[in-house]
């Protein structure tokens, strides 16, 4: 055989091999195409031909303590936009029928970027019937513009509640960012108050159906007739502590009133009522998609969106002074027999320090019921700044009562290391002191530490942490109480009986500065007061407890640039407490009585 030919077999062999080769490589691709991979191409094919509609999950309803409605929710309609049928002529006409701001469609798109084309994007939430009606005229006309049927939140139980309940938002960019995996863009989300604390409680679980498309993403029916689709699961529903019809009592008192407002059950620290006024509307926020009605709270000049219960820092005036009495009782440097003389102020230095009234002799219950500065000029003198504002702190103030919502501010409770910081070591003298004995100075409280400060005194110096929340209802229907710390000060009895006496004299004595609100059956004690507004007219403050021998209510009010205390918010803690004693109570006839017939 020559080299011709031996060649000529070997090409002849290589090419034989190689087409054994392509056509064995070419079948083992088919069978793994046809047989090893079936179900990756199911799954691929699948997915060209079905599409996912995620369905929003209702959030928890809220209830009051009476299981009755505070907030519910409602059928509503959203608007969306689908960007690959869509391609945005019809922008004007969507801004125009919906009273959006020109450009707000486009923006809203927009945020939607780096979502698949095919994923709806909605563009307006809660929009009335007559837009639907519209649309379904207009179809023809608005492709890639359809709607959906949503929850909306339900406020139309008669409790406004705005600070309390908070409101909710669509998700932003940046809470997305830390978010992804719970929420996607367009979800609402909790901004405020109980809607933000509780947000993992009430959003629920989202679901989802499936759903069998062409090749231009039109829907043709549901995908194995939704046996894979997964229903939504219901938030949970939440138990507040909330009083409704003391709370709507509340609001009415405070409707042409600039200031805050809590009562607390003294025993349990349970929220009655919560106001912070002016309020805002909360179904008015929630059904607009305009920044037309942010930019009008925000430039309000009275501050809407300002929680006022948690986070106004004012002086709590006179009804501080009970601190100021119990330090000085505990640290055992007066006690109630000693007089003093009130000769209308006290002399200090070379500045007299003023007192409402010429007092004349005055023991400390009776310096608390009069509102006599004088005592308490020279009581602080005795104790001492650090030993006083630990007393303060044993009642809370200068930190944050706790209360579960998101925003409290914690007060100020100056002592020695305060000053050195503020004026500089060596630089401050005791006279200082003297305007912290009546609550003004330095020092600063909220009316939420006011009311938690008062639930004390009524309960002998202890209670549990301030709240809303009572419990919730899980996803068996079961009821789920919640449990909070107490909250105690190292105070005698005796020392808090004392006190106490003094609060009852306030109102219930011939020369007690409240006497204003006293009623022959219904035995309120408390303590006026009056803080310092360098901005115009004082608060008028109150804190007040009752009935005396058997506290179910303790009740804090601030009513803003109006004067004092006794005129203008002792009656509206009268109204609070009478209108919560008579529903509790088991015999009410007596005290409706004497509510119709005494002021």
């Amino acid at each position: 055989m020559n080299d011709n030919t031996f060649g000529s077999y070997l090409r002849r062999d290589i090419v034989y091999y190689t087409i054994i080769l392509v056509f064995g490589l070419y079948s083992f691709r088919l069978f793994q195409m046809q047989i090893m991979d079936t179900p990756i191409y199911e799954e691929k094919s699948e997915e060209n031909s079905i599409k996912s509609v995620m369905l929003d999950a209702p959030r928890g309803v809220i209830y009051d303590r009476n299981f009755s409605y505070l907030v519910s929710n409602k059928p509503s309609y959203s608007i969306e936009v689908t960007p690959s049928f869509y391609d945005g002529s019809a922008d004007g006409i969507l801004e125009s029928k919906l009273s959006l701001d020109s450009g707000q469609v486009s923006s809203i798109l927009e945020r939607y970027k780096g979502y698949p084309s095919h994923f709806p994007r909605k563009i307006f939430k809660k929009a009335e019937f007559s837009s639907i009606v519209w649309l379904e005229e207009n179809k023809v006309d608005l492709p890639g513009i359809g709607y959906t049927m949503d929850l909306a939140r339900d406020y139309s139980f008669g409790v406004l509640g705005s600070h309390m309940f908070g409101y909710i938002r669509e998700i932003d960019a940046q809470q997305l960012q830390k978010m992804r995996e719970t929420y996607d863009m367009g979800d609402y989300i909790g901004y405020s108050g109980i809607e933000k604390t509780y947000e993992y409680l009430l959003r629920g679980t989202k679901g989802v159906d499936y759903y069998i498309v062409d090749s231009k993403q039109r829907l043709k029916g549901r995908y194995k007739e939704g046996i894979k689709d997964i229903a939504p699961q219901k938030g949970k529903d939440l138990v507040l502590t909330i009083d409704s019809d003391v709370q709507k009592k509340a609001e009415e008192l405070f409707s042409d009133r600039v200031g805050a407002v809590i009562a607390i059950e003294p025993e349990t620290g349970e929220v009655i009522a919560f106001v912070s006024s002016p309020y805002f509307d909360l179904a008015a926020l929630s059904a607009s998609n305009s920044s037309k009605t942010w930019s009008k709270l925000t430039q309000d000049e009275n501050k809407p969106l300002f929680n006022r219960v948690t986070m106004s820092r004012n002086p709590p005036g006179s009804t501080f002074k009970m601190i100021t009495a119990i330090a000085g009782l505990e640290e055992g440097v007066i006690d109630t027999h000693e007089k003093f003389n009130c000769p209308g102020g006290y002399q200090y230095g070379d500045r007299f320090f003023k007192c409402t009234h010429v007092h004349g002799k005055v023991n400390l219950v009776s310096a608390i019921e009069k509102s006599c500065n004088t005592l308490f000029y020279q009581l602080i003198l005795r104790v001492g700044l650090d030993k006083w504002a630990n007393y303060a702190r044993m009642f809370g103030f200068g930190s944050k009562t706790g209360i579960d919502l998101t925003e409290e501010s914690a007060g100020i409770i100056p002592d020695s290391k305060y000053f050195d910081r503020a004026y500089g070591k060596g630089k401050w003298t005791s006279g200082y002191l003297l305007s912290l004995a009546i609550g003004q100075g330095d020092i600063i409280a909220t009316p939420i530490q006011l009311a938690k400060y008062t639930a004390m005194l009524a309960n002998f110096g202890k209670s549990k942490q301030p709240h809303i929340l009572r419990g919730f209802i899980d996803e068996n229907n079961n009821y789920i109480p919640v449990e909070y710390p107490e909250v105690k000060a190292d105070v005698s009895r005796r020392t808090m009986e004392i006190v106490r006496e003094g609060m009852f004299d306030v109102v219930n004595s011939v020369d007690g500065t409240a006497t204003n609100i006293a009623s022959k059956n219904l035995k309120i004690a408390g303590k006026t007061g009056t803080a310092q507004n360098p901005h115009g007219e004082d608060h008028a403050l109150f804190v007040a407890f009752a009935p005396f021998d058997n506290p179910q209510i303790a009740v804090s009010v601030i009513v803003e640039n109006v004067g004092y205390g006794s005129t203008h918010a002792a009656p509206i803690a009268r109204e609070l407490i009478r209108t919560y004693l008579t529903k509790i109570s088991g015999n009410t006839n007596r005290i409706i009585a004497d509510l119709k017939g005494s002021n």
